[in-house]
């Protein structure tokens, strides 16, 4: 949003105000959507900031902008999945209500795609049979919809209690340091997803982003992920090569290269062609390789990964 709307204003984004009010069920008088801000369009802002907390003085600024944005939100209306920023809006809240109804407990729905609903996605996936990647797209969506005769109308806010935490949220990630190496700007697109749900998943993680040529310090506690598409890989003599292919999970895959590293901590990880094609793909690969560090993480400190 470049500048505040206020009383008085006419044209386009007076109307994009006035229809997303109106989808939130304003009343904007016999006028409706006319892109004048005046009377009923005034009076509907008040009253929205006045139910949202915010300052209710009738100016559509930053703050009040974006709190229209996410109340419009449809669930289906994006890729839902997690990083920083996290997702926010009613369209998750909505999807934390339905699968806290359906029986996978992501706690009471703040709106915040955050770790805990990743994970309840995850359980959901597995459940219905889809592949689990956490990623709240067109397939699980419509699965959840078509149980929308078991959650719609239902107390949102149960189960809230968590059993056990994410396994990309426990203190795994934040007893090492991950190293990712990328070589290609294809590479380099999915190792700033996986420092990202990194980071997302838990705020203490330490990763590290470098290019091939940058020199790489083996810290101890490190694990060190070079990634590389197609022809592009060329590991040093001896190192493992980790192929991720969609809809397989990585956990066995990441935990035998690096265990018959011994002392050694770094591996080759081979990107499928078109890995980073499209924002479906790059978060999926992204999760699982993720995934595949934590389980080694967890494999070497003698927890299990859930």
């Amino acid at each position: 949003m470049l500048k505040p709307i206020s009383q008085g204003d006419r044209g386009a984004a007076v109307e994009d105000v006035q229809k997303r009010l109106l989808m939130l069920g304003f009343d904007l008088g016999p006028t409706g959507i006319d892109g004048v801000f005046l009377g009923a369009t005034l009076t509907a802002v008040r009253r929205f900031q006045r139910e949202h907390e915010l300052s209710e003085d009738g100016v559509v600024g930053d703050e009040t902008w974006s709190a229209l944005v996410d109340a419009t939100f449809r669930l289906g209306d994006r890729l839902l999945y997690l990083r920083i920023p996290y997702f926010h809006g009613a369209d998750v809240s909505v999807l934390q209500g339905a699968l806290n109804v359906l029986g996978f407990a992501c706690g009471p729905p703040d709106g915040i795609f955050g770790a805990y609903t990743e994970r309840a996605v995850g359980e959901f996936q597995s459940n219905v049979g889809l592949p689990r990647d956490g990623i709240a797209g067109p397939e699980t969506v419509r699965a959840i919809e078509q149980l929308h005769h078991v959650w719609q109308g239902k107390d949102p806010g149960a189960p809230a209690a968590l059993p056990v935490a994410a396994a990309r949220a426990a203190e795994a990630l934040g007893r090492a340091r991950l190293v990712l190496v990328w070589e290609g700007q294809g590479a380099r697109a999915i190792a700033e997803r996986v420092a990202n749900l990194a980071l997302a998943a838990e705020p203490t993680a330490q990763v590290e982003v470098l290019e091939t040529a940058e020199r790489v310090s083996a810290a101890a506690g490190s694990l060190t992920v070079r990634l590389c598409t197609g022809p592009e890989v060329s590991p040093a003599e001896g190192m493992p090569v980790v192929s991720v292919h969609a809809g397989a999970g990585a956990e066995g895959r990441f935990v035998a290269a690096f265990g018959a590293l011994g002392e050694r901590r770094e591996v080759c990880v081979s990107l499928p062609d078109g890995a980073h094609s499209d924002e479906r793909s790059a978060q999926s690969v992204a999760v699982r390789i993720l995934d595949g560090l934590c389980a080694v993480l967890s494999a070497r400190s003698g927890s299990v990964v859930r």
